[in-house]
């Protein structure tokens, strides 16, 4: 645990000290970007590499975050951080309703389920003209606000979102390293031996997916207040398959190995701005080579990968 606590110290000193070292505000808004995929990968992560259960529809949860908020308080003109609340609770409220039929479904059963979910979350965003603003997109979404304090730049957001970004990672960590974590870990590995066990798998997969869900759309929610303006195209197919590639680089059941994929899936179309039409075709390319060559992901998988090249490098010497 104290290995644990010194990686987490070392991310918060990294996370202050990285503004300072960047020039302009861009850069800063593209790391603002990575907080808001971290978060997102986390929450992904303990459903798919702790849990085992596959999601295509994450973005969904996402959207809905950023679309509640956005309608209880430019809409109804309710406190920008109770709405956040508001939108975290009932999102959570409803993926746990919807997880108990889903979640009992296996394999490519769930992974369509799940899919299918995701479709009809992005179908509202688009009709629901009146409620969302459809395909034109919802905007006039107010900036968060404590006391005197307007989050309404790119450096005072980085501060936000971050805080919230090394909440939801020493969290997620804290779980993950408890006996929850370890209940997880079983049912991925085998759930007939971990009901055996008296692990209550189905439940403990509904409660993480209700979690998910919920820290999905808390990151909505600070993407929508940061941004002031969302459409339905944030929140569709290719944004869910960005979210597993992320969670698959950075290596599934690794809480860091997520913030890694997050980092190299925000700075990648960044570098690639000529291929952008083509982003879905390099994602899918990505997960390909990592389930080939490091289905560990890069913090499981390039360790064992020197391990296993040191004694044919010791050979060739001798």
């Amino acid at each position: 645990m104290k290995r644990e606590l010194l990686k987490f110290l070392i991310l918060a000193i990294l996370v202050a000290i990285l503004p300072t070292l960047l020039s302009g505000s861009y850069l800063v808004n593209v790391l603002i970007f990575v907080g808001i995929h971290t978060m997102l990968a986390v929450a992904l992560n303990l459903l798919l590499g702790f849990a085992g259960q596959i999601s295509l529809g994450h973005a969904g949860f996402f959207g809905l975050g950023a679309y509640a908020s956005a309608i209880l308080t430019t809409t109804y003109g309710i406190n920008p951080w109770i709405a956040m609340v508001a939108a975290a609770v009932a999102v959570s409220l409803l993926a746990f309703a919807i997880g108990f039929p889903i979640l009992k479904l296996k394999g490519h059963y769930l992974a369509m389920a799940t899919l299918g979910l995701g479709i009809i979350f992005f179908i509202v965003f688009n009709e629901a003209v009146e409620l969302t603003g459809g395909p034109s997109g919802f905007s006039g979404i107010p900036n968060l606000k404590i006391g005197s304090i307007t989050f309404d730049n790119d450096l005072k957001n980085y501060g936000l979102i971050w805080l919230f970004t090394l909440v939801t990672v020493l969290l997620s960590v804290n779980l993950a390293n408890s006996r929850i974590g370890r209940a997880l870990r079983a049912i991925h590995d085998s759930e007939v031996a971990a009901r055996v066990m008296g692990v209550n798998a189905r439940l403990l997969k509904v409660q993480i997916f209700a979690l998910s869900a919920g820290i999905s759309a808390i990151a909505g929610s600070l993407y929508a207040h940061t941004m002031g303006f969302i459409s339905p195209t944030s929140f569709g197919f290719n944004f869910s398959i960005e979210l597993i590639t992320m969670v698959i680089i950075g290596g599934l059941g690794s809480i860091y190995g997520s913030l890694i994929g997050a980092f190299i899936l925000t700075i990648l179309p960044e570098a690639l701005r000529t291929f952008q039409d083509y982003d879905i075709i390099i994602y899918g390319i990505i997960l390909i080579l990592m389930t080939m060559f490091l289905p560990g992901g890069l913090v499981r998988g390039i360790p064992g990968l020197l391990a296993r090249l040191r004694p044919a490098d010791k050979q060739e010497e001798g």
